[in-house]
C-alpha cells in the first residue's frame, strides 16, 4: 500500500531517533554494568529492548507504506556520569515524545489511522514507562543523595527499579 511521503519521511525521522535512543541506552546499560550498578543495568537493558521494538514497529510501516527505510541512528552523546545518563536519557524521551506528538498531528493531517494508532502506542510508553521512571529516578538522587542512591542499585533485585 503506497504511503503519503510526507508521512513515510517522517516515519523515517523517527525511525532513525529510535535507533539513537537504542544505542544510547546500550552505552549506558554497558556503563552501568561496568560501575557495578546490576540494577541500573538490568533496567537499560530493559528501556533498549523496548527502543528496540519501537524502532521494529516503524521499519513495518515504513516498509508497509512501500517506503525506504533508513536505519542510520541519529548522532547521539552519551553521558559519563550516573546523574548525566539519566538527565540525557530523560532528555532523548522527552525529544521523543515531542516528536511522536508531530507525527501523530501529521498522520491525523492525511487520515493515516493506522500509522496515528503506532505512534500513540509508542507515546503512551514513553510517557508511562521511559519517561516517568527517568523522573522518579532524578527525583530519588535530588531526595537522597547520590551515595545512598546508587548503594539501593547495587543489588540484583530489579523489582524495585
Amino acid at each position: 500500500m503506497k504511503g503519503h511521503p510526507e508521512v513515510i519521511e517522517y516515519l523515517v525521522f523517527l525511525l532513525r531517533g529510535e535507533l539513537a535512543a537504542r544505542d544510547q541506552y546500550f552505552v549506558h546499560a554497558r556503563r552501568y554494568e561496568d560501575l557495578g550498578l546490576k540494577a541500573l543495568y538490568e533496567r537499560m537493558r530493559h528501556e533498549m529492548d523496548e527502543e528496540a521494538q519501537h524502532a521494529d514497529a516503524l521499519l513495518q510501516r515504513i516498509l508497509f507504506l512501500e517506503g525506504t527505510p533508513d536505519m542510520r541512528p541519529d548522532p547521539f552523546e552519551p553521558g559519563t556520569t550516573v546523574e548525566q545518563m539519566l538527565q540525557r536519557d530523560l532528555d532523548t524521551e522527552h525529544a521523543v515524545r515531542a516528536n511522536l506528538a508531530r507525527g501523530i498531528a501529521l498522520s491525523e493531517r492525511h487520515a493515516d489511522y493506522v500509522t496515528r494508532d503506532i505512534l500513540e502506542a509508542q507515546l503512551k510508553d514513553t510517557e508511562e514507562d521511559h519517561t516517568h521512571w527517568l523522573e522518579q529516578q532524578l527525583r530519588l538522587i535530588r531526595m537522597l543523595g547520590l551515595p545512598l542512591y546508587l548503594q539501593a542499585r547495587l543489588g540484583k533485585d530489579v523489582a524495585d527499579t
